[in-house]
């Protein structure tokens, strides 16, 4: 009977344990407090800068030619831009880039920009920084620093389609709520 318990604990015990232990390796704080202190939420009429993967990287990426590469880029930038129109920034105008060469345009109420783009494979995330550019100064009016967004999915596109999900959820705080919220929306983490 002892035998019986030891052993039913320990088969608990390994089951539980990696779970846990693999979530924390992968786990990111969400940022879901207004960090900005500049007000774009009277900003209607949106420019989405392209997120840059870096075409020249798609050996390291493992694709066998660049092409593979620079169509996977340009999958998930259409697929982010449409999460931004449907889901996170519904109800505001978004103008987006169609490729990483494209000017911003200075019809718009807000730009906004990523930088310091990179991919983490061992922990699946997406490291980036977000600028939003005032388009009649060309003055940045707010940031958010380099920080990792967490993918949770399988293969290297999969992943990078939940993070830019991620990605929205941070610009629909920052984008939509007003000034005042940054005081009463405690940082929260997953």
């Amino acid at each position: 009977m002892k035998r019986v318990i030891l052993t039913t604990m320990f088969i608990i015990f390994c089951l539980a344990w990696p779970g846990k232990a693999f979530a924390g390796r992968y786990s990111v704080p969400r940022y879901l407090n207004k960090e900005s202190s500049f007000d774009m939420s009277r900003a209607g009429h949106l420019y989405v800068e392209w997120v840059d993967l870096h075409e020249e990287d798609w050996g390291y990426h493992g694709y066998s030619t660049k092409q593979e590469w620079v169509d996977v880029i340009a999958a998930l930038n259409a697929s982010f831009n449409t999460s931004l129109v449907n889901t996170y920034l519904s109800g505001r105008t978004i103008v987006y880039a169609k490729s990483r060469d494209e000017v911003d345009p200075r019809d718009v109420d807000l730009i906004i920009r990523f930088s310091d783009v990179h991919v983490d494979y061992d922990h699946y995330h997406l490291i980036l920084g977000i600028h939003f550019i005032d388009p009649g100064t060309g003055r940045e009016v707010g940031s958010i620093p380099v920080r990792p967004y967490y993918g949770n999915n399988w293969g290297l596109r999969g992943y990078l389609n939940e993070a830019l999900k991620e990605v929205g959820v941070k610009l629909r705080v920052e984008v939509s709520a007003p000034v005042e919220a940054q005081k009463k929306s405690p940082r929260m983490r997953n």
